[in-house]
């Protein structure tokens, strides 16, 4: 387990509409040309041009001039079962998937095409994590022709940043990383890449954002949104401000076509400096680790747990015999503060965490049960994400000692029938003897349970910061919220088994 938001065990939409945010990796397919004929109507010239606004340029043909020939294509031959599963969602009929190969059609090996820029003469290259990822062989065509072979020097899949390095080296054209920009909304920027396998595409547009959140799955990278037209094959290529400084490495788009509709998203130059480095160095990032599942707090959850405002944390499960089991850390705690750094939320402790001293001691500022705590934690390494996945095993082995449990219980109060489970159940979900647990039968249509998500087999583990193992218990817990005038914060283990805690309204049972 790791600093990551709890995976949401409830039933909701993302985005609206078919709209997706789709890696920019590119097809290797020759892309249609469009004919465009000219009418045989007269011509008039063109009117006086416009001046344009103080600092905006006439022409970006110089700096295109500059940078071009440090920006190359990369194509990347993968293993044949590398994209099999690789799909984007609402796109038109044609686009199976990012190789325009359907999962487990016989056929060549898959090809992708991307992007990237050299960062040193010796022939360093920056790219997409996305854009190598599962490569077999990766060759570099240089903007002068060339036709390079290329080796994977380090990647990290938490920021979709990778480091190349042309074989045999040599003598390259490069641009350098602004690492510390003063980026506004409004600026300038340009973009080069290899969309759609057309080489040496130049954009321009301005930065429409900075510090998103919500526009890719790594929480730890603020994107800076440019409406700079880029689409697959721009990946890994590089947004350059007027001065030819690399101030972000594009990424991905929001489209619901797959094709460019103005919003693009860069990882900023001072991230992906500091990523980079640390790949060059290395080969691999090393991130501090607390060992806990988290997930951001709603006013409702805050309002539960007697704070003024959903600010911190929240610890929704803790690896067994990591870090934070060996500080004292418990589920249901809300982390405040770490090192002195106030917490904002779920995303910005993943953040300082990571960043964090691997092997200092951490001190941690956290709410339990109303009550303030300091706690000195010692990070450890965060593992790769398969020694992560391997981890999420059984957690104890399942009660064979549990009494026969209640049929189906009413809990008027929350709008929800409740069963004690059985050994069997137990088994059947992985919940441990030690651990509270009602099934869930049934939910009133029009209840606050049921519009946070909660639906028949999922099973209630705690409530009120208690574990709960009949449906007296949740009864206790449901009244103390009611008369303290406060939602009932319930820890739930949803079918998927992904745990998480939310907050509901509560009535007179």
């Amino acid at each position: 387990m790791s600093e990551v938001p709890a995976a949401k065990f409830f039933h909701r939409t993302l985005l609206a509409g078919a709209a997706t945010l789709a890696l920019l990796v590119g097809v290797a397919a020759a892309p249609a040309m469009l004919s465009m004929h000219a009418s045989a109507q007269e011509i008039t010239p063109a009117p006086a041009p416009a001046q344009p606004p103080g600092a905006a340029p006439m022409s970006f043909a110089d700096l295109i001039q500059h940078v071009r020939p440090a920006v190359v294509s990369i194509q990347v031959r993968q293993r044949p079962d590398a994209a099999q599963d690789a799909q984007i969602e609402g796109l038109p009929p044609g686009f199976e998937d990012f190789f325009g190969n359907r999962p487990n059609r016989p056929g060549p090996a898959p090809m992708a095409l991307g992007s990237g820029f050299f960062i040193g003469e010796d022939g360093t290259i920056v790219t997409n994590h996305h854009v190598i990822d599962g490569a077999e062989q990766i060759t570099i065509k240089t903007s002068d022709g060339r036709e390079l072979p290329a080796d994977i020097v380090g990647s990290d899949q938490l920021t979709d940043l990778a480091v190349l390095k042309v074989r045999g080296g040599g003598h390259f054209p490069f641009v350098r990383f602004d690492t510390d920009p003063d980026v506004r909304v409004g600026d300038w920027v340009v973009a080069v890449g290899n969309p759609f396998g057309l080489e040496g595409t130049a954009t321009a547009g301005i930065v429409s954002a900075m510090g998103r959140r919500d526009a890719g799955s790594s929480s730890y990278v603020d994107y800076m949104q440019i409406d700079a037209p880029i689409n697959r094959g721009n990946s890994g290529g590089p947004t350059f401000d007027l001065r030819g400084r690399v101030i972000g490495v594009n990424s991905a788009i929001f489209s619901p076509t797959g094709g460019n509709v103005g919003i693009g998203f860069a990882i900023p130059a001072d991230t992906a400096a500091r990523i980079v480095a640390q790949l060059e160095h290395g080969g691999h990032v090393a991130r501090g680790w607390l060992g806990v599942t988290i997930q951001p707090l709603d006013d409702d959850i805050a309002h539960s747990l007697g704070l003024d405002s959903a600010r911190g944390a929240l610890v929704a499960n803790v690896t067994p015999d990591g870090p934070a089991a060996r500080g004292g850390i418990q589920q249901g705690d809300v982390i405040l503060r770490i090192n002195g750094h106030d917490v904002a939320d779920s995303r910005e402790l993943t953040q300082l965490v990571g960043a964090s001293e691997i092997g200092r001691p951490a001190s941690l500022d956290i709410l339990r049960a109303g009550q303030r705590r300091t706690l000195s934690i010692r990070l450890a390494e965060r593992p790769s994400e398969q020694q992560l996945a391997s981890a999420n095993g059984p957690r104890t082995s399942p009660d064979q000692g549990a009494g026969k449990p209640d049929a189906g219980t009413q809990s008027a109060a929350i709008g929800a029938s409740v069963r004690a489970l059985t050994p069997d159940d137990r088994a059947r979900l992985d919940i441990a003897a030690n651990e509270g647990g009602l099934l869930v039968t049934d939910v009133e249509p029009n209840s606050d349970l049921a519009e946070k998500g909660v639906r028949p087999g999922d099973v209630i583990l705690q409530a009120g910061g208690r574990a709960v193992r009949n449906s007296q218990d949740l009864a206790s817990a449901a009244d103390a919220a009611h008369r303290a005038g406060r939602p009932l914060l319930l820890q739930v283990q949803g079918r998927s088994g992904q745990r998480g805690y939310i907050a509901v309204e509560v009535g007179a049972g």
